[in-house]
């Protein structure tokens, strides 16, 4: 009976195991638990969303950029369910940005309808630059402006940098999108 119950298992167990393989282990500058806006909670990047594709975003409230917060959530929407997790970044760094996190809050999440995750303002140019956003600069380009968005593989490493001007919305953006998710 025993040994009927480890043979019944055993192929659950190597599957489980080949999941937690998939992807190379979570890299050190993704192991971030950062303040999720306007709220107590944190998250931690590697934690919740290892082994997955993201979409990093660097956002603000006040900027000529803030209306791409709705192509964004789109984007959330049309490919959370394959594997992309979208995340945003509130920053002030090119002093667009509401002076609270509640009206940060409010223009994301009653404004643009946000369901993705949105963290509270941190920096992410220069010097003081959160280590997230400038290892993602070391990978690719470091934030020109808001709305900087940066699409990672599986293994947490930049495979491709949109700039400001790049609408969430873009074939270009979608296509790349497809591509990292192997469609």
């Amino acid at each position: 009976m025993f040994y009927r119950l480890i043979f019944a298992l055993l192929p659950m167990s190597v599957l489980v195991f080949s999941n937690s393989v998939k992807a190379g282990p979570c890299p050190e500058y993704l192991n971030q638990t950062l303040k999720k806006l306007h709220s107590e909670q944190t998250l931690n990047i590697c934690e919740a969303y290892a082994g997955k594709p993201l979409l990093i975003v660097n956002t603000a409230s006040f900027c000529g950029f803030t209306t791409q917060f709705a192509g964004l959530e789109k984007l959330h929407q049309a490919y959370k369910d394959k594997g992309l997790v979208v995340l945003g970044f509130s920053s002030n760094d090119f002093n667009q940005e509401a002076k609270t996190d509640k009206d940060i809050a409010n223009v994301c999440f009653v404004n643009y309808c946000v369901t993705f995750d949105m963290f509270a303002p941190l920096a992410v140019t220069g010097k003081s630059a959160h280590p997230l956003f400038k290892a993602l600069a070391a990978q690719s380009s470091e934030p020109a402006w808001n709305f900087n968005k940066y699409l990672l593989n599986a293994d947490g490493k930049v495979v491709k940098y949109f700039n400001s001007q790049v609408k969430p919305d873009s074939e270009e953006m979608k296509q790349a999108i497809e591509q990292v998710l192997g469609h």
